[in-house]
């Protein structure tokens, strides 16, 4: 399964990649190739920091869900009664004169809403309204850091169909709220000590920072390494919704929670009960829809497994049919910006991981990189 890594690093399709496959006690194979960065030509390793962007979303889930088994939240409880402001919010409804339309939701925004991007909360990179709101309003950007950034009318009627966006931001918010504690502080005291993730962190540490891989842009065919500066300013806020930085290992702890039905390395996170519904539809008769992009330096237009019915968890992507030659239905899937990758086949009782540090997201050849590794994964498996 390793070969189609080392043959897609040696034609240039990825600079470097780390991946994984992990059973629900153990690892079957962890396999490192290529640079971590173009500009000093480290090697990628086992121990190499990632920036996990939206993989971050269902490590927040799971924080989240913890907290409803502590009775701090509730899944359809209106999220106003916890921020008054989600029950201020308006749906935008287009523009007339270069002036934002408004109407009053007709249902409140739940955890639910929020968890399953069925809230009307959506990403400014690919929605016209959203994108077009913030510049008229000149709200900041998502991604700025800044807690205005959230602050955005909804794009729809909560509950009435699915698009990706800022809901699980807004979850991390309501359980910052209600337990009276930072995410990232929830995280390190219940996901991340128990499980040994000491690589896991919304801010590196000097140690993690000399691992860190850069993040390649595509140029002329070539990859470019963007070498990181220093942020002029720290985040007013750790993001539900993205900002972990992570390595392949740590990562694949906690999805072996996730295959042991929410019990791992003796401890448990969450019961079977509520992992079960973490894993199954959570949002009825809607389904995932093919996302558009309105910036493709930063991302391409992108649909996991195209053609394959998909629905969502809290927080998953779940392929409700079998993909051929590869996971099961019923599996779990989800990734980060810079195209981090994972799936879960409770059925195949495996997971796995493709970390690569690249832009723009989804691109033909890490789409089709993607594929190649899973299909080369489940040959793997039947042998």
């Amino acid at each position: 399964m390793t070969s189609c890594i080392d043959e897609a690093v040696s034609e240039g399709v990825v600079p470097g990649a780390v991946t994984a496959v992990i059973s629900p006690h153990s690892t079957l194979s962890l396999h490192c190739s290529g640079l971590r960065s173009t500009v000093n030509s480290q090697r990628m390793t086992a121990d190499t920091i990632f920036q996990i962007a939206s993989m971050t979303k269902p490590i927040t889930a799971m924080a989240c869900m913890q907290a409803v088994e502590r009775g701090l939240l509730e899944l359809d409880q209106p999220a106003k009664e916890i921020i008054p402001w989600l029950g201020e919010v308006k749906v935008l409804d287009g523009f007339q004169n270069s002036q934002p339309i408004y109407t009053e939701p007709l249902k409140p925004v739940t955890l639910r809403n929020l968890l399953t991007h069925t809230s009307g909360f959506t990403y400014d990179i690919w929605n016209t309204g959203t994108s077009r709101w913030k510049e008229y309003s000149q709200t900041p950007a998502t991604g700025s850091g800044k807690l205005a950034s959230l602050h955005q009318p909804l794009a729809f009627e909560p509950g009435s169909k699915w698009e990706y966006g800022i809901g699980i931001d807004w979850a991390g918010q309501l359980l910052e709220t209600v337990a009276k504690k930072s995410l990232g502080q929830w995280m390190r005291d219940e996901i991340f000590i128990p499980l040994e993730m000491n690589d896991t962190s919304y801010v590196c540490t000097s140690d993690m920072e000399e691992r860190k891989a850069h993040t390649h842009i595509l140029k002329d065919e070539v990859w470019s390494a963007l070498v990181p500066t220093k942020p002029k300013s720290k985040p007013e806020f750790e993001s539900g919704g993205g900002g972990l930085f992570s390595t392949v290992t740590d990562y694949a702890k906690f999805l072996q929670v996730i295959l042991n039905d929410g019990c791992s390395n003796g401890v448990r996170f969450v019961s079977a009960q509520t992992l079960t519904r973490m894993v199954s539809n959570q949002m009825g008769s809607l389904q995932v829809s093919p996302t558009v992009s309105l910036n493709h330096n930063v991302s391409a237009d992108f649909e996991f497994m195209r053609g394959v019915p998909k629905s969502w968890g809290l927080s998953f992507q779940i392929n409700e049919e079998a993909v051929a030659g590869g996971r099961h239905g019923g599996s779990l899937s989800w990734a980060g910006l810079c195209n981090t990758h994972f799936w879960i086949d409770k059925e195949s009782g495996i997971a796995a991981l493709l970390m690569t540090q690249t832009l723009p997201f989804m691109i033909e050849r890490v789409a089709n990189l993607l594929e190649e590794f899973e299909k080369a994964v489940y040959k793997d498996l039947a042998n």
